[in-house]
C-alpha cells in the first residue's frame, strides 16, 4: 500500500513563496509519473503542474515560470516551489503520483495542503 503525506502549506502574503513537499512510503520501486493539482473554493480540480518519468514538465499556463515541479527519487518525495504568489494560487493543493510497486502502476492522491495567499 503506498501514502503519501503533504506539507509545506501556509499562509503567505502577495509576492511570496512555499515549498510544497509529497512524500510517499511503502513498498515503491519506482515514481514514475508526478503531479500537482490544486481546488479553489467553488471550482473544479485542476492540474498545475506534471513532471513525466523522463522527467520533463508542463505547468499550466497561470503557473509558468513561477512554479517549479522536482522529483528526489531517493527519498521519494516531490516538490512544488511556488515563487511570486497571487491570492488567486489560494487553493488547496494536491500531489498525485503514478507508483510502480511489485511491477504494478498505483496512481495515489495526497491528502492535500491548503495555501492562502494574502493580498
Amino acid at each position: 500500500q503506498v501514502q503519501l503525506v503533504e506539507s509545506g502549506g501556509g499562509l503567505v502574503q502577495f509576492g511570496g513563496s512555499l515549498r510544497l513537499s509529497c512524500a510517499a512510503s511503502g513498498s515503491i520501486e519506482s515514481i514514475y509519473e508526478t503531479a500537482w493539482f490544486r481546488q479553489a473554493p467553488g471550482k473544479q480540480r485542476e492540474l498545475v503542474a506534471r513532471m513525466s518519468s523522463d522527467g520533463s514538465t508542463n505547468y499550466e499556463d497561470s503557473v509558468k515560470g513561477r512554479f517549479t515541479v522536482s522529483r528526489d527519487n531517493a527519498k521519494n518525495t516531490v516538490y512544488l516551489q511556488m515563487n511570486s504568489l497571487k491570492p488567486e494560487d489560494t487553493a488547496v493543493y494536491y500531489c498525485n503520483l503514478l507508483v510502480v510497486v511489485a511491477g504494478l502502476t498505483y496512481s495515489s492522491w495526497g491528502q492535500g495542503t491548503q495555501v492562502t495567499v494574502s493580498s
